[in-house]
């Protein structure tokens, strides 16, 4: 689990896959929390695997708890453990109804505090649409910098941020 200031950071498991599957109620009931009306943005990342996996913890995907609301704000993780020149890759969502109270930015720091505690981790990266958005105010405010725009077959023009360990070191 990762903590934040105002959030509880905590795996996504299989369990949690398979009871989402059967209904959003299931997992608000397993989660002891309200689930926000427009999470998830895109269902089917939420869908369990059709067989077993190995678990990719901890560079796998997260719920952002907030106790105090009695809610998931959203969620978020990794796109996989660490590559052979210790990059890992982020992303996130939060509910709309949480919007604008600074989730995603704490959410988005705690990621990068944690990827950076582990020896083999020297950069953190994020991919937005390109475009100026919230999630780039989100990132920029986390100290990512903005490196280039890429043309990705999936998702068309997107922009590619990212700070490294240094940096990330040079902000605390």
């Amino acid at each position: 689990m990762i903590t934040t200031k105002r959030l509880e950071i905590i795996p996504c498991e299989i369990r949690h896959l398979e009871a989402f599957a059967r209904s959003r109620e299931e997992l608000a009931k397993m989660l002891a929390l309200r689930l926000p009306p427009s999470w998830p943005a895109f269902p089917e990342a939420y869908a369990p695997p059709e067989t077993a996996a190995p678990d990719p913890r901890p560079w796998g995907s997260y719920f952002f708890l907030c106790p105090a609301l009695g809610s998931l704000v959203g969620s978020g993780g990794f796109k996989g453990k660490p590559d052979s020149t210790g990059t890992v890759e982020i992303g996130y969502e939060i509910g709309k109804e949480h919007w604008n109270r600074g989730f995603a930015s704490e959410a988005t720091q705690g990621m990068i505090d944690f990827a950076f505690r582990h020896e083999e981790v020297k950069f953190v990266t994020a991919h937005t649409l390109a475009e100026q958005n919230a999630s780039c105010t989100v990132l920029q405010k986390s100290g990512l910098t903005f490196i280039r725009e890429i043309n990705d077959p999936t998702d068309g023009n997107i922009w590619f941020w990212q700070i490294s360990k240094e940096e990330h070191a040079k902000r605390a």
